[in-house]
């Protein structure tokens, strides 16, 4: 997090703020995708279990919902690989910081 933070700070600084957009729309929209993809592991693991909040649309909406965004991904990372890769790389770096967390607790 402080890396990240320096980093986009760094990039405030610097005026590109269409980079800093990059980063951050990569990133937000991997963790949509996952959240999203949440609703229908659960779904599925606990179908009788009480939902106060209904998705609307469900199974349709969330579904399309996924599909845009990983299109949108795609886009980035086609056209604009040189910032959203790095954005990507950071996201993958919490892997490994993660599991180092979670073995120390």
């Amino acid at each position: 997090m402080v890396v990240q933070g320096v980093w986009a700070c760094a990039l405030c600084l610097s005026g590109k703020y269409g980079d800093l957009l990059d980063y951050v729309v990569t990133a937000v929209l991997i963790f949509y995708i996952l959240t999203i993809g949440g609703i229908f592991i659960l779904r599925r693991k606990q179908p009788d279990a009480e939902r106060p909040y209904k998705a609307f649309g469900y199974p349709v909406l969330p579904a399309l919902y996924m599909i845009i965004a990983a299109a949108i991904i795609l886009d980035l990372l086609l056209l604009k690989s040189d910032t959203t890769l790095w954005g990507v790389a950071i996201i993958l770096t919490g892997i490994p910081v993660y599991f180092l967390w979670k073995r120390k607790i």
